[in-house]
């Protein structure tokens, strides 16, 4: 049976480009902070990508009090940057940018940088990094991003696609209500898996991406003996094809039902 490798992540982010980047833009050319950015959204999206093993966040927290809380229950580390007026515009940046390197020559094990922020200030360290051989994954509003950054990372996500995207069918009238939370996390790995792969998912693969997101996941919470048990009632619902794969004798996801 083939493994799926796993990539070990660090989340690095400009936490007031972000939530800079949810506002509007004034007459006067300065930008207004908008509503808080979904965090959590965006690090379940990011966990599709591998295990993340580092979070940290740079801003004068006190400009941004509201998000401390939060960010503090998604296990995020936050870093103080002290008021830009005394320390100058780019602090947070330049400290994201060496805590980024330091990582990168000492940790071997962290192969992928997830970057959260549209500046295109960081377009140099993004292209160290992948001279030191890692994967760069940059997240930013569509709107405040830099072209130049964008297309300088391995790949990049736009919180709005992030926080739009669903593409789960509807569930609630077939499936009890107490199963509810179960499905909505299979069907959002499933999403998920297939948003990179278009085939067949290996049922263990699946089951990897839901207890990345979830890591309290356990299908006999909710009364599944296996986790090929939930498959195959989602499957005599309706919901999804599943087969079983001649070689390796497991359950294979063909994808949602059409």
């Amino acid at each position: 049976m083939d493994q799926v490798v796993q990539s070990s992540m660090a989340v690095l982010i400009d936490y007031e480009n972000l939530a800079l980047g949810t506002g509007r833009r004034k007459r006067n050319g300065h930008q207004e902070v908008g509503p808080m950015p979904d965090m959590k959204c965006i690090l379940e999206r990011l966990v599709d990508k591998g295990r993340i093993v580092s979070k940290r966040a740079y801003c004068d927290w006190q400009r941004f009090a509201d998000a401390i809380t939060p960010l503090h229950e998604l296990g995020v580390e936050l870093i103080e940057i002290p008021d830009r007026a005394f320390t100058g515009k780019n602090s947070a940046d330049i400290r994201l940018a060496v805590d980024a390197v330091e990582m990168c020559l000492t940790r071997d094990h962290i192969d992928t940088f997830a970057i959260l922020s549209g500046d295109s200030d960081f377009s140099p360290l993004v292209a160290k990094l992948k001279e030191f051989g890692k994967t760069v994954i940059g997240v930013g509003m569509r709107e405040a991003t830099s072209s130049l950054l964008a297309e300088n990372c391995d790949e990049f996500l736009f919180y709005e696609d992030i926080v739009n995207s669903s593409g789960i069918p509807s569930f609630e009238n077939v499936v009890p209500k107490e199963k509810h939370e179960c499905y909505q996390l299979l069907f959002e790995s499933l999403v998920a898996v297939q948003r990179d792969d278009d085939g067949p998912v290996l049922a263990s693969r699946l089951k990897d991406t839901m207890k990345r997101k979830r890591p309290q996941f356990s299908e006999t919470t909710y009364g599944y003996r296996s986790f090929t048990a939930l498959l195959r009632e989602a499957s005599k619902l309706g919901l999804i094809d599943i087969h079983q794969d001649a070689r390796s004798g497991t359950a294979m996801v063909d994808g949602f039902r059409e």
